[in-house]
């Protein structure tokens, strides 16, 4: 697997001991990419996401949050 840098932008703490952690992926190809990790307990979910595809999720959980009151 190409040598990629992490870079950690945010680490949020979720309702019922969960965490987000949202990261900056960059491969030595030039390759740039969004990386959601999800923990709940000794589980570990993480997705990549294009440019494209991060704004579209970001797009959502603000849609989502205008429509149930979490933007506070």
């Amino acid at each position: 697997m190409a040598d990629e840098t992490l870079t950690t932008l945010a680490e949020l703490e979720l309702p019922f001991g969960r965490r987000a952690i949202v990261r900056e992926v960059s491969y030595d190809s030039g390759l740039r990419l969004v990386r959601l990790v999800l923990r709940e307990g000794k589980r570990i979910t993480q997705v990549d996401l294009d440019a494209g595809a991060a704004r579209d999720l970001a797009q959502w959980l603000q849609t989502a949050a205008d429509r149930t009151g979490a933007a506070e």
